[in-house]
């Protein structure tokens, strides 16, 4: 059974920065789509940012410019640097392995079979 584990939230005022990593137990994490999701109260879950083991990535449109999602294939290690945090940032952010070696055109919850258990966000104003 292949395990995710997300670490690196934390608390931080508006304009800081955080970095987030999910170690992955499997070798197929290596060779997949992978993903960061989040989750604020209240709300839907909602795709944040994908990568491709070649490193090709995409963003949801609220992120671009201030996330960057990366990856050690090796390590079977994602990351997701977040710089220039907003409140709306404020959210249980979860890591996902998805079904195959590319990506879906959009970022959607049933693209991706492996979740881990979140780490949590919060910006301050």
């Amino acid at each position: 059974q292949v395990q995710l584990v997300e670490s690196g939230g934390g608390s931080v005022a508006a304009g800081g920065s955080l970095r987030l990593s999910c170690a992955a137990s499997g070798f197929t994490a290596r060779t997949d789509c992978m993903a960061w999701f989040r989750q604020a109260p209240g709300k839907e879950r909602e795709g944040v940012a994908t990568i491709d083991p070649d490193g090709r990535t995409k963003y949801t449109n609220s992120v671009k410019g201030r996330f960057t999602i990366s990856r050690d294939n090796a390590k079977s290690t994602l990351f997701l640097q977040m710089n220039s945090l907003n409140v709306d940032d404020t959210a249980m952010y979860y890591c996902a392995e998805g079904r195959g070696w590319f990506c879906p055109s959009s970022i959607q919850r049933t693209a991706f079979r492996y979740w881990g258990q979140g780490t949590q966000v919060t910006v301050s104003s």
